[in-house]
């Protein structure tokens, strides 16, 4: 599953971060890169906070004491697992 598909107030667990671009295998993808370097690496606990009105775009995700925007095709970079409902991140 992948956060951007996680529900508003649930929380969840980041398993991999997809560090290639989808159109060239070879070549890094420099907003997945950059993502871990705000904190989305794997093992940390995530939660929505809430979702855009119009298609849900873009995402408020919490991060430890650190909220970030993130667009769902940033989002979709990050595949996530153990999803509980409204679990405390």
């Amino acid at each position: 599953m992948r956060l951007s598909d996680l529900k508003v107030k649930q929380t969840a667990i980041i398993s991999k971060v997809y560090r290639t671009s989808e159109d060239n295998v070879n070549q890094p993808d420099l907003v997945a890169s950059r993502l871990e370097t705000l904190g989305f690496v794997p093992g940390t606990r995530v939660q929505v906070i809430t979702k855009g009105i119009f298609g849900g775009d873009p995402i408020l995700i919490q991060v430890g004491f650190t909220r970030f925007a993130l667009r769902k095709i940033e989002a979709a970079k990050i595949e996530i697992h153990d999803v509980l409902e409204g679990a405390p991140t």
